[in-house]
Formats: structure tokens, C-alpha cells, sequence
């Protein structure tokens, strides 16, 4: 397992972001063993997986068949009693990409919550996912220097204008860097190299995050409800949002704005959800970077929590 914490440092031994990032590591020793009493789990701690609730003991914990060994991201918030995490395991000996929260008291998990992808490999146009899954990219594992680092509160508010900046199709809602990159599932959805002879639609993943927003990649995506953006780690400028973007559908034709050779796009597809777990890396108040784990959902599903 990776600790997503900087060594050297004496009083490393009692930050309590290292206690958060220690119980993930028993969590998934835990989970693939499939022997949730090894874990610090409470008696009537709750459990959710793909927005079901389940039984602990169910789910993953009985598919689980080997620990990551590359690739972790973990975004521990003491103050919030809370860690998020993403990490590709395998499950019944395929690998599988967890998003993970935890809400802990006390040493104790109280609240477990699964968001798992399956099928990673091959993807579109034969892309293989896994290449991007490798390990984290080296971002995500650095400290944001001190002198360019957001307090907790700002790094929830910045996370939270990326969703408004979603739903209006509007990249200027949210402060994205330049060529900001964003990774879902694997994939990487912006700033892509085009294939040789690439689709209209390919263009599209060439842009930035603000860029593919202003023109209207993503109109189809008309509400991210609910957003759940409570986990930060002003360390690292990592913060942890979990939503569901709602994709009603009523245009099948997206009209492209601002794009050379690129008017319209398809999308006919049933209504549907994404549900989806987002780290994103901030410093000096910008969206640097992104990774993401996320699944299609009935349209306007519940979380689970209800």
C-alpha cells in the first residue's frame, strides 16, 4: 500500500491524516481477505456500494482478490472524520477501480461507501485503460507548497463551482488551469493526442476541461445533484467530491460551439446517471488536474444514503 504522506518528519507519527490513511490500508487488507474483523469497523457502521446498500460482508468484500500495488490516491481530512480513495485492485483476479469513502470517530469507521468500474481494458478505439492506471499520476503524491496552498474552505468552494461549471456549460464558472487533465475511469477525457483520422466527437477529447465546457461537450448533463463535497487535505490541495450527474436526454443532437470542422454531436442515448466519485488537485486557487471513477446509474437514482 502507498502512503500518501511525506517521511522524515518526527511529528509524522501523530498527524492524524496519517491515522486516516492507515485505516484505508487495514480497510482494504480487510476487504481482500474478505474478513471485515480485521478492519476498525463499528458494529452498526453502515455500507454502501454502487449507490446499493448492502451488509457488510457483501459486495466486494466477497470478490476482492488482490490489494493495489500501484495505484493509490488517498485524501485524508481530519476534519471532517473523513478519507476518500482511489485505488485499482482486483476482483476475482480482474482489476477493478474503487472510489472509497470513509467516515471514521473516534478510530472507528462508521460509514463505508464503494464507487467501483469494472471492464477497464480495452476501451474506445481500442485504448487501453489500464495504461493510465499504471500508478498515479506524480501530482497527486506531492505536497502543494505552503505558500501556494488554499485553506480547507476554499479548496470545497473551488471543488464546488467545478460542478456549476458542468450543469451551465460554462468553463468560466470554475478557476481551471490551462490544459487542465481530466482521467475517468482510465480514460483521459481531455487534452487527448487525436487518433489518426479521428470522429468529430474525437476532437473534443483534445481540448482542455474549460474549453470542452464553453463548447457544450456536455449540455446533455443538465443537473449534478446531490454533490457531496466535504473531504479536503489542504496538505496535498486534494479534495474528494462525490455526485450524480444527471443526464436527462430530452436532446439527443448537442449543438458544438467554437470548434473548427465540429457542429453537432450524437448522443442518442437513453436518460441515465453518472454517479461518480472525483479527486481534483488544487493549488494557488486553480483546478490542476483531475481523476475520476464513475458508472451509469438509472436516471435520478438515489445515492443509498437516503
Amino acid at each position: 500500500m502507498i502512503n500518501n504522506t511525506d517521511g522524515g518528519d518526527s511529528s509524522e507519527s501523530i498527524d492524524p491524516r496519517n491515522d486516516l490513511t492507515a485505516i484505508v490500508d487495514d480497510y482494504i487488507t480487510a476487504l481482500v481477505a474478505h474478513n471485515p474483523g480485521a478492519a476498525p469497523i463499528a458494529p452498526d457502521a453502515d455500507f454502501v456500494e454502487n449507490i446499493e446498500p448492502k451488509t457488510l460482508g457483501e459486495g466486494l468484500w466477497q470478490t476482492a482478490s488482490e490489494e493495489p500495488t500501484s495505484f493509490e490516491i488517498y485524501v485524508p481530512d481530519p476534519v471532517a472524520g473523513q478519507v476518500g480513495y482511489l485505488g485499482l485492485l482486483k476482483e476475482d483476479g480482474d482489476p477493478v477501480l474503487l472510489g472509497l469513502r470513509l467516515n471514521v470517530k473516534d478510530g472507528t469507521i462508521t460509514e463505508m461507501e464503494h464507487m467501483i468500474t469494472r471492464d477497464l481494458s480495452p476501451g474506445r478505439d481500442g485504448y487501453n485503460n489500464l495504461n493510465n492506471l499504471d500508478a498515479p499520476r506524480q501530482v497527486f503524491r506531492q505536497p502543494v507548497p505552503k505558500a501556494e496552498r488554499n485553506t480547507r474552505e476554499e479548496l470545497l468552494k473551488i471543488t464546488d463551482t467545478y460542478y456549476d461549471a458542468v450543469a451551465e456549460d460554462d468553463g468560466c464558472l470554475a478557476p481551471f488551469a490551462a490544459n487542465c487533465v481530466r482521467i475517468e475511469n482510465g480514460f483521459q477525457t481531455t487534452c487527448k493526442t487525436p487518433p489518426p483520422n479521428p470522429e468529430p466527437g474525437d476532437i473534443l477529447l483534445t481540448l482542455d476541461a474549460a474549453e470542452q465546457l464553453d463548447a457544450g461537450t456536455f449540455s446533455n448533463i443538465t443537473r449534478i445533484e446531490p454533490r457531496r463535497v466535504e473531504i479536503a487535505d489542504v496538505e496535498t490541495g486534494l479534495v474528494c467530491g462525490l455526485s450524480h450527474l444527471r443526464h436527462p436526454m430530452e436532446e439527443t443532437t448537442l449543438d458544438i460551439e467554437g470548434v473548427p470542422e465540429v457542429e453537432t454531436v450524437e448522443r442518442d442515448w437513453d436518460p441515465f446517471d453518472t454517479v461518480a466519485l472525483h479527486i481534483f488537485k488544487i493549488s494557488r486557487g486553480k483546478i490542476r488536474t483531475i481523476e475520476a471513477v464513475g458508472f451509469r446509474a438509472p436516471y435520478n437514482s438515489p445515492t443509498g444514503w437516503e
